[in-house]
């Protein structure tokens, strides 16, 4: 009980310095969709920075992962920090010049026009050069320094995001896209300049020796990265090809209504993965692992059920042009898909502290598959439906093939009953609504109310005795 609470801590912090800041970040939702013309203008939005969030992962090529592992078991952590931190900042340089250099290239390999591909490499150079400092402070539990700074960034974003597109008169009109980039570059600019202290911490030592051991380390990691990419968010870049701008720009704003899901298990994830390794060298960890994702899948369930319930009205507020909410028959499949996703985060604990990380890459790489796959065969004949069921088959398939590998190699004691009643519960109770009860917040209220007093009934034991393990502090 003690490790529950201590890890409910952790998740809150962590909720409150990721949860918070991307949450705040939401709220550009309903500024865009009301400020682009027509769904197409958004659907080149969501087409250029999907492609930013598939090349942040070739930029940082999994070093935040492997400068955890090695700082929590090394004997000189300082040293892991400055290897780590200045192979980051040297690749990023050396990315830098290569994309100005090849700006055109770039451009005509990705379909992102050229005269945005310049500000992409920006952007993509100033966040690669954060993520170890923000990894230090992760590791230190400098919880709330990394909540201030990520707040801040997001506050500098979107009150930029607001100003330009709403206050700065004809300036960006017709341009939205270049000043949804000068915002973020200023925010990301910013950000940067707060998080330089941390190259600076300890005498720049680089261990090539070390080095070699993080990069044998990061390598599947990159290559699970790539993968888990792939099927996050090239749905959006086949979408575009295949169906065409406004396609993907309706299915990325009903997409990002799965953001409360994806929300909590970001926060629950960043909390549990230093837990992960914390706990690896104690007799009960099994035990441990398997209860705290016992615990999320309860809490995915009932957040769940509540997004369904009151999805109409959220989309009402979110979703300002009715042509986008012609696209919510998506979110029933990418919220279990987001639920999924944490899931298998939670399945992962295995392969992580036996690092065998060359587990995660043929998981993520086969889930790529399904997400190419179904995307290319069902786009042409179902549009944008056939992303939100690649999605969902893609991030089960994951969770299900890290479950079956997991138990053979290293067994959890996994409460897999409980937690499947609570999923199919919560499944049936939300499809229940959705066709039937859309519109009646009444029904909606009903149904939230009674899974949730189920949950607390099955869990009045262990609720207790966590309230009372508070209580007694």
């Amino acid at each position: 009980m003690e490790t529950i609470k201590r890890l409910g801590k952790q998740i809150f912090v962590y909720g409150l310095a990721t949860v918070l800041p991307r949450a705040l970040s939401f709220l550009l939702l309903p500024l865009y969709t009301s400020t682009f013309d027509q769904a197409a203008g958004y659907g080149q939005y969501v087409f250029i920075y999907s492609w930013i969030a598939f090349f942040n992962v070739l930029f940082s090529y999994g070093m935040e992962t492997a400068f955890f592992r090695f700082y929590h078991k090394s004997d000189r952590p300082d040293r892991v920090l400055t290897t780590s931190i200045w192979a980051l900042a040297a690749s990023s340089l050396l990315l830098l010049g290569l994309g100005i250099l090849f700006y055109e290239f770039i451009g005509s390999a990705t379909g992102i026009q050229p005269e945005f591909v310049k500000k992409t490499v920006y952007i993509l150079i100033l966040d690669a050069l954060v993520v170890i400092p923000f990894a230090y402070l992760r590791a230190q539990e400098q919880a709330t320094r990394y909540a201030v700074v990520k707040s801040i960034n997001v506050v500098i974003n979107v009150g930029l995001n607001i100003y330009y597109l709403k206050f700065s008169g004809t300036r960006f009109l017709g341009h939205e896209i270049d000043a949804i980039f000068e915002a973020n570059i200023i925010a990301s600019a910013f950000t940067l300049f707060w998080m330089l202290p941390g190259y600076f911490r300890y005498k720049p030592v680089f261990d090539y020796k070390l080095y070699k051991q993080l990069l044998r380390y990061a390598m599947p990691v990159m290559l699970a990265g790539i993968a888990f990419t792939i099927n996050e968010v090239f749905d959006k870049i086949i979408l575009t090809r295949l169906a065409g701008e406004a396609e993907a720009g309706i299915y990325g704003a009903c997409y990002k209504l799965s953001v409360f899901m994806t929300l909590f298990a970001t926060a629950y994830r960043m909390g549990v993965e230093p837990f992960f390794f914390r706990e690896a060298k104690k007799e009960n960890k099994e035990k441990q692992y398997a209860e705290v994702t016992y615990f999320f899948v309860a809490l995915a369930s009932v957040i769940y059920l509540g997004v369904m319930v009151f999805l109409q009205p959220i989309a009402k507020l979110f979703l300002r042009d009715e042509i986008y909410r012609e696209g919510l028959i998506i979110v029933p499949f990418v919220l279990l898909g987001a639920l999924f996703l944490g899931v298998y985060h939670n399945l992962s604990v295995w392969y992580k502290i036996t690092d065998r990380t060359y587990v995660g890459a043929v998981i993520s790489g086969l889930g790529a598959l399904i997400t190419l796959g179904l995307n290319s065969y069902l786009i042409p004949q179902i549009g944008y439906i056939a992303a939100a069921i690649a999605t969902l088959s893609a991030y089960g398939a994951m969770m299900l093939i890290s479950f079956l590998w997991g138990m053979k190699s290293y067994p959890i004691p996994y409460k897999v009953a409980p937690m499947l009643g609570y999923l199919a519960l919560s499944v049936a109770l939300s499809l229940i609504h959705f066709f039937f009860f859309s519109t009646s917040l009444w029904m909606a209220l009903l149904f939230l109310l009674l899974f949730s007093s189920f949950v607390i009934l099955i869990e009045r034991s262990t609720l207790k005795r966590l309230f009372t393990s508070y209580g007694t502090r």
